[in-house]
Order: structure tokens, then C-alpha cells, then sequence
């Protein structure tokens, strides 16, 4: 007979997928999702709760003014960026919001997980100094700056200034490179290179997964 500590459910593998903005994160996030793995998303989370009717919503509305709530009763996310970029203690307030609320989510969604291992994909993992604990495993998506800076200058529209002071609100390439147990090289790699990293990473936590 199995003792009840030898019959309890093993704790399911966790990864921590983190990167630069337009490191490459998504395309690796989707990949694995297609190959079985559970993804939880905390950008998805952040959107999902300041959408229209979402639980952060009320207190973002009674904290900042309507004006920061669009005719739909969204998050404005562009004149809330202005704001927060030009003033910390709005920024402070705006986190003190949302971010009990992605936790919980997040929370939520991992204990809902059926996948082989569940991914956390969160860009600021290094920088929120707690997701080390919460995972088994780093995986960082890398690229030097001036990629990033093209890739969101093409796909979002900024202009340099904006992705520079994005760029600069978020940990160093080198303090991602430090905290990783897994890198991923996405900068002069073809995307079927990158596709074959991942399925070759995947298969490394298939094999963990089972170890446990």
C-alpha cells in the first residue's frame, strides 16, 4: 500500500520564461504551448484585468480619474505609459492595483494547469526579485539592444525614444543572463533555429518533469 506521501500528486514542473521587450518571448511561449506545455501568460493576466468589467478596473478608475478609462471601460494603456514613465509614485500606485490581482490569477491558473509543465511567462521576472522562488527554472530569451529596438519599432510604432525608455526600465541583458538556467538565442538565429532550441528544450523538461 502506498503511504499518503508516496500517493500524493507530485508538484508539477514550473519555468519562468522571461526576456527583453522584442527579445523573442512569444515565439517561444507558442511553441512550447504547442507542444504541450501549459502557458500562463501574466501580460495576458495584466490585460485581462484591465479590460472592460475587469477586477482592477473600479480601483484604477477611483485612483487615477476617468480619464484614464477609455469609452469602452478599458485601462487607457497609452496615457497611463505617459504617466507612469514620467511619474514613479503613480507607477507604484497603478502596481499596488494590478499586481495582487495578476498574482492571484496567476495563482489560479497554475493550479487549473493539466499540460506535461506549466510556463510562466512574465518580462519582468528578474526585475520583481520573488518569481525565482515560484519556478524550477529560468529560461531567457536573448537579443542585443539594437534588435530589440527594431522589432518593437516596427511592430508596436515607437519611436527609439520610447523602446530606450522602456528598455531602460527593465533589468540588464547581463542581470537576465545571470539569473538563467536555459538561454535561448534570438538574435542572429534563423526562426527555425530558434523552433529547434525550443523542442530541444522541451524535451529536457519532459525529462525533468518525469524526475520528479
Amino acid at each position: 500500500m502506498n503511504s499518503p506521501t508516496s500517493s500524493a500528486p507530485r508538484p508539477m514542473l514550473s519555468i519562468g520564461l522571461t526576456g527583453g521587450i522584442g527579445s523573442g518571448k512569444t515565439l517561444v511561449a507558442d511553441r512550447l504551448a504547442e507542444l504541450g506545455a501549459t502557458i500562463i501568460d501574466t501580460d495576458v493576466l495584466a490585460h485581462a484585468v484591465t479590460a472592460p468589467g475587469g477586477a482592477a478596473m473600479p480601483a484604477i478608475e477611483a485612483e487615477f480619474g476617468r480619464d484614464f478609462v477609455t469609452a469602452e471601460g478599458a485601462l487607457d494603456r497609452a496615457r497611463m505609459r505617459a504617466l507612469a514613465f514620467s511619474d514613479a509614485e503613480a507607477k507604484r500606485k497603478l502596481e499596488a492595483i494590478t499586481h495582487p490581482l495578476i498574482r492571484a490569477a496567476s495563482d489560479a491558473a497554475a493550479r487549473a494547469a493539466t499540460g506535461a509543465y506549466r510556463v510562466f511567462v512574465v518580462p519582468l521576472l528578474v526585475e520583481s526579485g520573488n518569481w525565482r522562488g515560484r519556478v524550477d527554472r529560468v529560461l531567457v530569451v536573448d537579443c542585443d539592444r539594437e534588435t530589440q529596438i527594431r522589432r518593437v519599432m516596427s511592430r508596436n510604432g515607437f519611436t527609439r525614444d520610447q523602446v530606450e525608455a522602456i528598455i531602460a526600465r527593465q533589468a540588464t541583458r547581463a542581470d537576465r543572463l545571470a539569473a538563467a538556467d536555459d538561454v535561448i538565442e534570438n538574435d542572429h538565429a534563423s526562426r527555425e533555429a530558434v523552433i529547434a532550441h525550443v523542442d530541444a528544450l522541451h524535451a529536457r523538461y519532459l525529462e525533468l518533469a518525469l524526475d520528479r
